[in-house]
């Protein structure tokens, strides 16, 4: 697997293509990847065990190829996309550091930002141990220290999704540790809605990535009792020098997908050829179909729960007044269509007006320039500024009044306002990269709009200063920000709705180019 993507590019063209078809064609499930990958363990099972002399075991066989074929799949898919991986860890560290400062453990919730602010290294770091032992696994190399390594990171990847996976049992608002107050499951309350486990390739739900590591968590048993019975691929030397040559190979991979360009092959809802107004549209129907089935309810007296269809419900309504009966679950009908972040699609102005469909229904190709965070630092000083005070008199001139207001005196007034420090290579992106493509593009009749994350009406105004951009940068939502690009920031040529491409700031086209490609 690892050649197919690094080394061998007829191979990785045929491969991407094979999965570019599968996901037009076939909806992929946690079940169809794991007959997959079970198919060519099975494969890989058979050619050792009638190949390989000294083989000891069929069952120790499979299950080194199969833990090791899914390793590799699980990390190749995210390694496409490290930077996705590092966001879904900023979710996990958040989550972590809320829940441990408010408990006797709150000494770890300091540690918690520190790792945020590095989780695209650690991103990459985990991607990277992850194919590494995947390989190790298949080869038997060093069978001992493999087998521990994958004990150690199952157990951490059992961690993570346990932990998203029982917060659904945890109110909003409650510490997850209050286990007094933990109520009925409802994905609603899980404060993680996905693992990230296969990256943006497929979405599972915590619980399902939660049984899937703890049934895993067998065969890592396994492999550390024993690890004397694994089977070895070629010499020592050989396993060594494939697994250096990946190591290096991968790490120039993952860096391709973030550091110098956006991913080579993009799972998110936002690639190339979709369009957003469409699929919006389509999403809000679907969500807005979306039926209560039954209602669970909890009897405030004597602690009785009860489970009604809604239609009964509905019907027997006033035999469960609210002050005797607690809602504590429902059970709705699903989507006819899974909900992305395209429904997060929503721009606003300085004023709080949405201009999204401005946007979306431009006629005419717009760039759209995304920074998911305006990087930099604010803090809030005090500063003196003078607070005149005046007086107001009434003056009566013959039959007519008119009110005079003069200047009394002018005193001290102390006041809080912010003091921001940007970060000068991001300013150097805008004012070398992105203001010169966007200037010339004006020229040429093509409208830029500017969108950043969660940033304010005043340090939007202070940023563009401070980056000489001529154009007023509007909010969005952080998240569907970043979903959109992975480069900070990012631009995007979108016409009646149709994202028609999207550049790197490193890659960024020349004018001519970008007429060319907006039909001009």
């Amino acid at each position: 697997m690892l050649s197919c993507c690094i080394f061998d590019t007829a191979v990785e063209e045929y491969l991407c293509c094979e999965i570019e078809r599968t996901q037009n064609t076939l909806t992929m499930t946690l079940t169809t990847l794991l007959l997959y990958i079970g198919a060519i363990a099975l494969v890989l099972t058979l050619l050792i065990g009638f190949l390989k002399k000294g083989h000891k075991s069929w069952v120790m066989t499979f299950l080194q190829n199969f833990t090791g074929v899914l390793f590799v799949f699980s990390g190749w898919v995210k390694a496409i996309d490290p930077m996705g991986t590092a966001f879904k860890m900023e979710q996990y560290f958040a989550e972590f550091k809320s829940t441990f400062e408010e408990t006797s453990l709150s000494a770890l919730a300091p540690m918690f930002p520190w790792l945020s602010e590095h989780s695209i290294w650690f991103s990459v770091f985990m991607i990277i141990l992850e194919i590494i032992v995947g390989l190790m696994l298949i080869m038997g190399h060093r069978t001992r220290l493999t087998s521990w390594i994958f004990l150690l990171i199952l157990l951490f990847f059992t961690f993570l999704t346990g932990f998203t996976f029982l917060t659904g049992f945890v109110p909003a608002g409650e510490n997850f540790f209050a286990f007094s107050e933990w109520v009925g499951y409802d994905k609603a309350n899980m404060r993680v809605t996905d693992c990230g486990c296969f990256g943006d390739f497929i979405k599972l739900e915590p619980k399902t990535s939660f049984l899937k590591d703890v049934v895993l968590l067998i065969p890592a048993f396994i492999f550390v009792f024993r690890h004397k019975d694994m089977h070895q691929l070629f010499t020592g030397k050989a396993r060594a020098i494939i697994i250096w040559i990946s190591l290096l190979g991968l790490l120039i991979y993952c860096l391709s997908n973030f550091v110098f360009n956006e991913p080579h092959m993009d799972f998110r809802p936002f690639k190339v050829g979709v369009n957003i107004a469409e699929q919006k549209a389509a999403e809000e129907e679907a969500a807005g179909s979306v039926e209560i089935l039954t209602w669970k309810l909890k009897n405030k007296t004597d602690g009785r729960i009860v489970e009604l269809s809604n239609e009964t419900y509905m019907k027997d309504l006033k035999s469960y007044p609210k002050d005797d009966w607690q809602v504590i679950d429902q059970t709705k009908s699903e989507p006819t269509i899974a909900i992305t972040k395209i429904s997060d699609f929503n721009i606003i102005d300085s004023e709080g007006n949405d201009v999204t469909a401005d946007i979306l229904e431009s006629q005419e190709a717009i760039l759209l320039l995304v920074s998911y965070k305006l990087k930099g630092s604010t803090v809030y000083i005090q500063e003196q500024k003078p607070d005149s005070v005046f007086q107001t008199d009434t003056l009566l001139i013959g039959d007519s009044t008119s009110v005079v207001r003069s200047l009394v005196r002018v005193d001290p007034k102390v006041v809080t306002v912010p003091k921001h420090t940007w970060d000068e290579k991001f300013l150097t992106r805008f004012r070398e990269r992105i203001n010169p493509l966007v200037d010339a593009a004006a020229k040429e009749g093509i409208k830029t709009y500017a969108v950043a994350g969660g940033a304010s009406a005043e340090t939007a105004v202070a940023f563009a200063q401070a980056a000489e951009v001529a154009y007023e940068i509007y909010e969005a939502d952080d998240i569907m920000l970043k979903t959109i690009m992975r480069s900070n920031p990012g631009l995007l040529l979108i016409k009646n709705g149709t994202i028609l491409n999207k550049w790197h700031y490193r890659h960024l086209p020349d004018i001519t180019e970008l007429k060319a490609q907006a039909g001009e």
